[in-house]
Parts: structure tokens; sequence; C-alpha cells
């Protein structure tokens, strides 16, 4: 969460933040938005307090990543359901949200949604919403109680891939992780300040580098964000970028760049970095974090397609992080799980192999190739590169050695890739589903 979380009783009376929530709802579920486009794109949102705003987004946020058992609930309390508006049914979705996962108490939410119903012209539907939600708190919790949680706030078909790629008992592992809302690490853009920070923030250190700091406080608030001592990147999103080895003065392609933090990571190691993606509104994203960590002397931006550019000399070093499904980030964009479907999966995978195949004809001989997803369908790592091994005899894997990711080596694979899951790291926290592999050319 990037807003400090607000204190419960200052949460009942925060109409306005409620009201902000029903847009912000309808932007992800009615006009198929991802949520932080949305918050982004929302005056309204820009314009609450920072209290405000953190609790309109843990709101919806919440509200998202609940979306299935909410649903349940709300057709076991509704003596018609499916006849309320859209509107009506986002007010008693957000309505549930507070009852039964959230630290609101459960007259404040239930007044408030009925205040709501009022102040956007449905007056008329007040005594429906207080009838509703009355009875979620009177029944809520026995009817949650009973409910298969993993199951029902991941879509079918997305568990059946999973279950097809790591057995039942791992997809329901995977599901489970995904209601945790996931934790803040940040990259550090100077090693020799590691220590510092890490005492700053009261922060641990995860995976190669990484630190993960308790939760709270306004992103751009924290000390040396500003300055550009540091930026926002989970510790399964810093592994790639490290697995080069030493590129210190050396040049490094980055395939599909923004938002930058690994192009940033590869700055900070020392390498002069040619960082490409085809969206120029990306790679604005990209300037400005470079601008704000002083690393933009060593970026050379290149507004092209991936799957089409050459460089003017075979690459000695890639890193290709693929556009994918996402479904590795759920814990932290929970609209993942509402935006994606089976037809963009099957699009991304024509898309990751025709990057993945310029990537791997762009490398010199002797050079390397990072080939990374945040997706957990094996179907856009896995069988991405053992379809690139048969197909190009000159490919072959460098396998990626426990010691190489610090003190999780669970991560990596029998076959020498990373393969990480939202358990993973548990007890600490978790991590970012993603999978990694190491390729040379011969």
């Amino acid at each position: 969460m990037n807003e400090a979380a607000p204190h419960p009783e200052d949460e009942g009376d925060s109409l306005v933040a409620r009201v902000v929530a029903v847009e912000l709802l309808h932007g992800v579920l009615g006009q198929k938005q991802a949520l932080d486009q949305v918050l982004e794109s929302s005056r309204d949102f820009k314009s609450l307090t920072v209290r405000d705003r953190g609790f309109c987004r843990m709101l919806v946020s919440t509200c998202l990543r609940r979306s299935g058992q909410i649903e349940d609930i709300l057709l076991k309390a509704s003596d018609q359901p499916g006849r309320t508006s859209v509107k009506l049914t986002h007010i008693l979705r957000l309505g549930i949200t507070q009852i039964l996962f959230m630290d609101v108490p459960d007259h404040a939410a239930v007044d408030t949604s009925v205040r709501l119903a009022e102040l956007l012209d449905m007056g008329g539907q007040k005594g429906l919403v207080n009838g509703i939600l009355r009875t979620v708190t009177r029944s809520g919790q026995e009817w949650l109680s009973r409910q298969d949680a993993p199951r029902l706030n991941t879509p079918e078909w997305l568990l059946k891939i999973w279950i097809e790629d790591y057995g039942l008992r791992v997809a329901a592992e995977i599901a489970r992780a995904n209601l945790i809302e996931a934790p803040l690490d940040i990259t550090i853009r100077d090693e020799s300040e590691r220590n510092y920070w890490g005492s700053t923030f009261q922060a641990s250190e995860i995976g190669i580098g990484s630190l993960r700091r308790p939760a709270g406080g306004r992103i751009s608030e924290l000390d040396g964000y500003n300055d550009g001592k540091w930026w926002v990147q989970d510790a399964s999103a810093a592994m790639p970028a490290r697995l080069f080895g030493d590129i210190n003065g050396k040049h490094v392609i980055d395939l599909c760049a923004a938002p930058g933090g690994k192009t940033m990571q590869l700055a900070a190691q020392g390498a002069t970095v040619t960082a490409l993606d085809r969206s120029a509104a990306r790679l604005t994203r990209l300037k400005e974090n470079l601008a704000r960590t002083g690393l933009e002397q060593h970026v050379n931006i290149v507004i092209e397609d991936a799957a089409r550019w050459k460089p003017r000399e075979a690459a000695q070093y890639v890193l290709l992080d693929a556009p994918c499904s996402a479904t590795g980030t759920v814990r932290r964009n929970p609209d993942v799980m509402h935006l994606k479907s089976p037809q963009d999966v099957n699009r991304l995978r024509q898309v990751q192999e025709d990057i993945l195949i310029n990537a791997f004809d762009m490398l010199a001989p002797g050079g390397i190739l990072i080939y990374c997803t945040c997706s957990l369908q094996k179907m856009e790592g896995e069988e991405q590169i053992e379809q690139l091994l048969r197909t190009h005899p000159n490919a072959s894997k460098i396998a990626i050695a426990p010691h190489e990711v610090g003190d999780i080596g669970e991560i990596v694979s029998e076959n020498g890739d990373l393969r990480i899951l939202p358990f993973h790291c548990a007890p600490r926290g978790g991590m970012d589903g993603f999978y990694v592999s190491r390729i040379t050319k011969r």
C-alpha cells in the first residue's frame, strides 16, 4: 500500500472516500481498467486527504481481492439477487467488505452505505441497503466460516491451469497466498548505503539485496525517495537483473523496460543500458524514475517494438521482462483477477515467443539472455524456454545456482530456473510470483 493506514475510529466519517471508492470500483469492474490506471486518472481520488486516500485504496483493493466471497455473501443476504443496479451493487459490495474484512464498526459500515445510496441518487433503495447489510452483520461471519476462500476468489479457468501446472495442493497454496496483501520491498541505488537504509526503515534483507520494510507511510513522503536513494521493487522482480554477474562498464539491452525498475538496477550496477519499450507513455514514467535517481546519463531510451528492433551490434547482455498476464502480482494487484482472460494469455504467449526469438537473435555468441515474466502459468515461462531450446540448437541454459539467490534456495527449480511462487518465504511476507531463466548462445 502506498498510503498510510487509516485509524478505524476515523473510518466511519469518511463518506467522501466511499463515494470515490464506488467510482474506482466501477472503473475496474465496469470499464475493465487497471486499478493503478484508475487511481492515476481520478481527480476525485487525488483530492482526498492522505488518510482518506489510504482508506479508499484499501477498501477497493480488499473488495477486489475478496470479490468471490463477497458475491457469495451478497447472494445469501439478498431476497432478490441480481435485481439491483450496478452502482447499488457496488455500494453493497463495499459495505460487505467493510463489515467482514476491515476494521470498520458494523454500524458505521451500514450507516455510511445507506447514506451513500442516498447521496448517489438511490434514496429509494436505502431500505434495501440497510436490510441486506444488517443481515450480513448478523450472519456474515457464519457464512464466511463455511466458504472455500481460495477457490471462490480465483477464476475457475486460472485455477484449472495452476492445478495442471503444479497439482492441486500447490495450486491451493498459491490461491491462498494471493489473499494476503504484499509487503513493501525496496532496492537501494548505492549498495554502500544498504546498512543505513536498512536501519532507517527497520528493514530486513530478503532475496538478492532487497530490503523489506514494515508497511505504513506514503511512499513519496519517506526519507530518501525524492532524492532517488531507493525505489520500490518486489524482491522477486529485483532478481533477474542481478543474474548477469559483474556488468560494471558493460552494455546491457533491457527489452520491455518500462517502468524502469530493472533499468535502474542495471545502471546502478555500472552498466550502460539501452532501455527499449514500445509505449511512449510508459517510457515517460521510466524517464521520471531515472531523473529522480540520477541515473539518466547511463541510459539510452528507445521507443521501438521489441519483437522487431535490432541493435547495431550483437549484444553481450540482454534482459527480457516479457509482457505477461501478471498473475504473479495478484497480492499487490488484485484487479488482475478481474481483467485477465484465457484469450489474453493465449495472445500474450505469441507476443512472448516473438520477442524471445528476437532477443536471442540479437545475442552475440557467448552472450547472456535473461528471460523473465511475473506470470504463474508455465505456458508463459518454462514452456517458452523449452520451445526456444528445441528450435534453436545453438541455445543452452546457464543454470542458476541456489547461492545466487541469497537465503531462499527453494525458488531454484531442478532444471536451474527460478520459479517463485507467492507462498515462498511466507513467514517473511511471501513474494511475487516470477519465472526467470538464463540462456546463452553457443
